[in-house]
């Protein structure tokens, strides 16, 4: 944890924003297909394979009994909070938006029909880059939950303590064999490891301007900038602190996800207030894009509040 840390440190003090994007793309663009030619693979054994009826049951209403004192639904809505496009990657998505050049490509707003043309041209793009998303999040959850139902679920194997590494390796042992565990170790620290440096970078960003937006302190561009390398040293080490004095990873990503859950109606009420009070008229969605808003909103509500009540009061 140390030297991963340390490793982190570097490259965020160091690194700019094409840097973390090409790294981190480049480790899980790896590892996911790694993955998926696993699954894949794994059909051909009569043990292991995922049969059209076991996904008929997976697919069906309804959560399994309770073992071990845990709600299925609590931990369901928890996971939901930490999957694929989470809090933490949408109040991320905008700094890149920035730091890719989409506002500076689109200039000064302005009333000119250019200035129109271009930035929704690159609201265009941003859409894109959702249903890309959207394509690929779903598709990589679906591979790794089909893996870990197959092979964890079936060998009754519990992810957990400092031998979940080595436990959720066991997805791969049935095609790869003894190579299975330094393989998924690889895989481990790709998937990890870049999103720990990815989110590390965003919230090291978010604190920064959070300072300045708040009225703390009156940042230039170069404060802002020697802020964003403190962080990238700070921010680290309160991570793995945390990690030294309570060693539970499972507990933690739960934690990190049930957090993220109860986040979500708090950026849907901020999305709304961009959307109806700071959008520019020339740029507005139409009603079917107002109407998945409000479902979208809607559904962020219903999981944070159920996430609190479970919390709190359960």
């Amino acid at each position: 944890s140390l030297v991963l840390t340390l490793a982190a440190i570097f490259l965020l003090v160091w690194g700019k924003f094409s840097f973390i994007e090409s790294f981190s793309v480049m480790l899980v663009a790896m590892f996911t297909l790694i993955t998926i030619a696993n699954l894949f693979a794994l059909q051909s054994y009569d043990k292991w394979a995922v049969t059209a009826e076991e996904l008929r049951r997976g697919l069906s209403f309804g959560f399994p009994d309770s073992e071990g004192g845990r709600n299925p639904l609590v931990t369901a809505l928890a996971t939901f909070g930490i999957i694929g496009v989470g809090a933490s990657e949408l109040l991320a998505y905008p700094y890149w938006c920035l730091e890719k050049g989409y506002g500076r490509y689109v200039g000064k707003c302005d009333e000119s029909k250019a200035w129109t043309r271009r930035a929704k041209g690159w609201m265009k793009v941003m859409h894109w880059d959702s249903w890309g998303a959207m394509v690929v999040y779903t598709f990589c959850t679906i591979a790794f939950y089909l893996l870990g139902a197959a092979v964890l679920g079936r060998s009754n194997l519990l992810p957990e303590g400092s031998e979940m590494i080595q436990t959720l390796s066991a997805m791969y042992q049935p095609v790869f064999g003894d190579f299975a565990q330094n393989l998924f170790l690889f895989g481990a620290f790709a998937v990890l490891f870049s999103t720990f440096y990815v989110a590390i970078a965003a919230q090291g960003r978010l604190a920064v301007d959070v300072t300045k937006v708040s009225g703390l302190v009156d940042l230039d561009e170069s404060a802002r900038q020697r802020g964003l390398k403190w962080m990238g040293v700070v921010l680290p080490t309160l991570s793995v602190l945390c990690y030294v004095f309570f060693p539970k990873p499972v507990v933690l990503v739960l934690i990190a996800g049930t957090m993220q859950a109860i986040m979500l109606p708090l950026i849907g009420f901020a999305v709304l207030y961009f959307r109806y009070k700071q959008s520019d008229e020339r740029l507005r969605p139409g009603k079917l894009w107002d109407v998945f808003l409000w479902l979208s909103f809607a559904a962020f509500l219903v999981v944070g509040g159920y996430q609190t009540y479970a919390k709190l009061f359960q």
